[in-house]
């Protein structure tokens, strides 16, 4: 169990670099003048991505969940995979990639990289939902994934309703 709580780790680490590339697009994007939406969501969001870290571990040491590895393995897969996707989003969005939904007036909206595809809107989602079932399935921790994923969606409902209105604005413009 060793490696797995050093996977969950390595995943809580790549969430602080992430917050530590927020903090500097956020500083990026007020200095032109970007606004801040949908603000009473975001702690419930960090508390459940906090929870889902935990519930990983709490839960496989707790219950003893064993590594299956005709379950395991295809699970890893899927963690890295939903890292890829997420890293090439933020890579695609550049500067205007952020843990919260802040737009910045005049700016168009991203065309390229995995937001050229019109059929998946939001592939930052996409890795995450993944992320979220197959990190605690990688040891069979079932309870977490189950509970992140049924949260998650409710959450998403509201994050991507969020995104659409400040998107809106932005399809207005040219893409680049």
């Amino acid at each position: 169990m060793i490696w797995y709580s050093l996977l969950v780790l390595a995943v809580g680490i790549e969430r602080l670099a992430e917050l530590v590339v927020a903090k500097r697009n956020t500083r990026w994007s007020m200095e032109r003048g970007g606004i801040v939406r949908g603000q009473r969501h975001y702690p419930w969001m960090v508390a459940l991505h906090t929870g889902l870290l935990v519930g990983c571990l709490v839960e496989t040491y707790v219950a003893d969940r064993p590594f299956i590895p005709g379950l395991g393995w295809p699970m890893v897969v899927l963690v890295l995979a939903s890292q890829a996707l997420r890293w090439w989003c933020i890579t695609a969005l550049g500067p205007q990639w952020n843990t919260q939904v802040i737009l910045v007036p005049g700016l168009p909206a991203v065309r390229s990289g995995p937001y050229r595809y019109s059929w998946m809107r939001h592939p930052n989602y996409v890795a995450v939902a993944v992320e979220g079932a197959a990190l605690p399935l990688v040891h069979t921790a079932w309870i977490t994934a189950l509970v992140f994923t049924v949260l998650n969606a409710v959450l998403m409902v509201v994050r991507i309703r969020c995104e659409n209105e400040a998107l809106k604005l932005l399809d207005e413009r040219p893409s680049r």
